[in-house]
């Protein structure tokens, strides 16, 4: 993956969204993604859903740019990912993973990590709209409380707001939730979905998900198995269908209810 030599401004607001045409993708001989065509329209959350292995964390990584498509495009608004500035790309693209990371510095600091410049009003205001405030309030040093590597004095729950916090702030136009909440219990998930629904309001998202909730609330689901898409529509929609995308949300209600 390189700069281009003559790069691209990247468009700000992005209008028209972003368009994964005939993509395939190939790890040395193992072919992960073909044939993938997918549009996120601008503002709206879509979400891949499928069994492991079929390719979804590989399109969020394609967005990135953390490597190029074997065959096929990916743009935003018509211009090639490509054509722009790697530290241009990224910066207007947040993550919030699974797997959060965090640093030995304070609360503040790790929220606003990617956040050049950011005013202590800024960072108590995205984490106030993150649910995190409260609990943040009651450490021994609130905002100037040292976390441990990876955060480890926090639960699994209070990393992820954190997390979400660190993505409010930088308030970027384009969105990756890759399995943001499968870690968490259902109480901890709870907490933190009316957070998740204030990140990806009016943002261009894609969300990789396995918890059933944060699923219903996409505009588009598109359900993929072996690198292909077998099926797109709302979650109405593929119910109504009972195919696939049915099937694997009927197996996970019950895989939930175990959970509870």
């Amino acid at each position: 993956v390189k700069d281009p030599a003559d790069p691209v401004p990247f468009p700000k607001p992005v209008k028209h969204g972003v368009e994964f045409k005939h993509v395939d993708f190939a790890y040395q001989d193992n072919s992960v993604l073909k044939d993938f065509n997918l549009r996120l329209e601008p503002g709206k959350v879509v979400a891949l859903v499928g069994p492991s292995g079929s390719g979804k964390t590989t399109a969020a990584h394609l967005l990135c740019r953390f490597m190029d498509p074997s065959k096929g495009s990916i743009s935003v608004d018509g211009l090639s990912l490509e054509s722009f500035d790697l530290s241009e790309l990224r910066s207007n693209l947040s993550i919030v993973g699974q797997d959060t990371f965090l640093f030995h510095d304070t609360v503040a600091n790790n929220i606003a990590y990617g956040s050049e410049n950011a005013t202590r009003q800024a960072i108590e205001d995205a984490a106030k709209a993150a649910a995190a405030h409260t609990f943040i309030k009651e450490l021994p040093g609130g905002y100037d409380t040292f976390l441990g590597e990876r955060g480890i004095n926090l639960s699994g729950g209070q990393r992820q707001r954190i997390a979400i916090a660190r993505a409010l702030l930088r308030d970027t136009p384009l969105l990756i939730l890759d399995e943001a909440t499968s870690a968490l219990d259902v109480e901890s998930e709870a907490d933190i979905q009316s957070a998740l629904e204030r990140l990806t309001y009016n943002r261009t998202s894609l969300v990789i998900a396995h918890r059933l909730t944060t699923i219903m609330r996409a505009d588009l689901i598109v359900f993929l198995n072996d690198g292909r898409i077998v099926e797109s529509g709302t979650h109405t929609e593929l119910i109504a269908s009972n195919g696939e995308y049915a099937r694997w949300w009927n197996l996970n209600q019950r895989e939930d209810r175990l959970r509870e």
